[in-house]
């Protein structure tokens, strides 16, 4: 019989976001799958690292995290690798930072793998929660509609999704903040928006997006029409 995937969340960086079920599948699962940049450390292992036993199967899979060229041959190699061990009868966990189904990189093995092999997700705390909680920002509310909005689609779409919510949480802004900060401020909303960066990770902060010159990727923009966060 063939192993078992995990798609195991992670969380956003915080060691102690783990949640007890992705430790103790930590402890029995033969493989560890995670993503590596093409340079320094894998940030998902790092935030395992103190639960990996000793013996476990380490597999680094070579992801692309800029968005450009060459994501499906990627993905196609990592499927393949962890479709070994599976085939041999491991079971493999596949770690992601944040949760695995919220723009996660689980999603795209998910694709190639769900229909094969059993396989199990493990919700983590998203980078959405951390944010808001460190910014200490209610994200929604009674009848509050929230929106989630990648920063890397076209501006004016942007501008359309915020203008029919009443509460936004905007991701992988990174290079991308000009543009919606140009949107924000067309909307009269950029002096109550604020950016968390790196949430659950060294060096977190939360700043107004007034005046913010650059951002890194790990920053999340959130903005609410009625309710400022509690500190920025």
């Amino acid at each position: 019989m063939s192993g078992r995937l995990y798609g195991l969340g992670i969380g956003p960086g915080d060691a102690e976001l783990l949640t007890l079920k992705a430790v103790r599948l930590l402890g029995q699962v033969a493989v560890v799958a995670y993503p590596i940049p093409a340079s320094g450390v894998s940030l998902a292992r790092s935030i395992v690292a103190d639960h990996l036993p000793t013996g476990i199967v380490e597999l680094p899979l070579p992801l692309p995290f800029d968005g450009k060229g060459g994501a499906e041959a990627a993905y196609d190699q990592a499927a393949a690798a962890i479709a070994a061990h599976l085939d041999a009868g491991r079971d493999v966990a596949a770690l992601c930072e944040g949760d695995p189904f919220l723009y996660g990189t689980f999603i795209h093995l998910h694709v190639r793998l769900g229909r094969r092999y059993r396989v199990e997700v493990v919700p983590g705390v998203s980078s959405v929660m951390a944010a808001a909680a460190l910014a200490g920002m209610p994200l929604a509310a009674r009848d509050d509609a929230l929106v989630i909005i990648p920063a890397v689609i076209e501006e004016a779409a942007i501008e359309r999704l915020l203008a029919t919510a009443q509460a936004a949480a905007i991701l992988k802004v990174g290079r991308h903040l000009g543009k919606v900060r140009a949107v924000l401020a067309r909307l009269g909303l950029e002096d109550s928006a604020i950016c968390v960066e790196r949430a659950g990770q060294p060096g977190e902060s939360v700043r107004p997006v007034a005046g913010l010159a650059e951002a890194p990727y790990f920053a999340v923009i959130l903005v609410h029409k009625d309710r400022p966060p509690c500190r920025a």
